[in-house]
C-alpha cells in the first residue's frame, strides 16, 4: 500500500467515530504526514503506544502531523471501554470486519503506517517498544520537515 493509500481508504466505506454517515476521506490530508494506527482493546502494547501518539499529535499537529486510529475490535463497546482507560486524542475509525486491516496486511497490534506529505508509505511500525520511541519520533519529525512538492 503506497501512493494510492489515500484513495483506497476513502473508497473502502469505513466510518469515522461519532458519525455513521460520514465516510473517511483521506484526500483531505494531502500535504500532511499521516499516521494510520491499528489498535485493539486487547492489545497491551497499545496502552503505551496510544499515549505516545497523543503526545506526537499535540506537539506536531500544527506542523502537519495527522494521526488516525483504526480499531479492529469486533464489538465497538470493547473499544469504547478501552478509550475510557486510555483516551485517544485523535480520530478513530471502527473496522469490526477487519477490511482495512486486511488491505494493510496488518501483522500484529499495534501497527502504524506512516505516510509522507505526498501520500507515499514511508514507514511501518509493528508493535511498540519504548526503547525505539525516540528513533521513531525522529523519523516522523524528519518527514514533517520535508514539504510536499506541488
Amino acid at each position: 500500500m503506497a501512493a494510492g493509500a489515500f484513495a483506497l481508504l476513502a473508497s473502502m466505506g469505513c466510518f469515522a467515530a461519532g458519525s455513521s454517515a460520514s465516510l473517511l476521506d483521506l484526500n483531505q490530508y494531502r500535504g500532511r504526514v499521516v499516521v494510520v494506527d491499528f489498535w485493539a482493546s486487547w492489545c497491551k502494547p497499545c496502552r503505551q503506544s496510544i499515549p505516545w501518539l497523543n503526545d506526537l499529535r499535540a506537539r506536531y499537529g500544527s506542523q502537519g502531523l495527522t494521526i488516525i486510529g483504526v480499531n479492529v475490535d469486533a464489538e465497538r463497546a470493547d473499544a469504547e471501554r478501552f478509550q475510557r482507560d486510555v483516551p485517544l486524542g485523535f480520530d478513530v475509525i471502527y473496522d469490526p470486519q477487519g477490511r482495512l486491516a486486511e488491505q494493510f496486511h496488518v501483522q500484529g497490534m499495534p501497527s502504524s503506517f506512516v505516510y509522507d506529505r505526498e501520500g507515499k508509505l514511508a514507514q511501518v511500525l509493528l508493535g511498540f517498544q519504548e526503547a525505539r520511541r525516540q528513533q521513531h519520533e525522529s523519523e516522523i519529525h524528519e518527514l514533517l520537515n520535508h514539504k510536499a512538492t506541488p
